[in-house]
């Protein structure tokens, strides 16, 4: 029996409205913001091809998707 390297990394598909590339981003390149409204849960990452900083507003099912996939979250009242 060979050693398991252990689970595989999840990454998740994203777009970048500015350039418009589509692209895969592992957790660690993702940030969850979750307030107490719609308007201020959300996530962003920058775009690894033009460098934009991308902001999304995230529903409860991309928090659900996000935090379960081990995205960096943080909590604001």
């Amino acid at each position: 029996m060979s050693p398991s390297s252990g689970p595989e990394p999840v990454t998740f598909k994203a777009a970048c409205p500015e350039c418009r590339a589509r692209f895969e981003l592992a957790a660690d390149a993702l940030r969850l913001a979750i307030g107490g409204s719609r308007r201020t849960t959300f996530y962003s990452f920058t775009c690894p091809q033009c460098s934009a900083a991308v902001r999304k507003p995230a529903g409860e099912r991309i928090v659900e998707l996000l935090t379960g996939g081990g995205v960096s979250t943080l909590r604001s009242l």
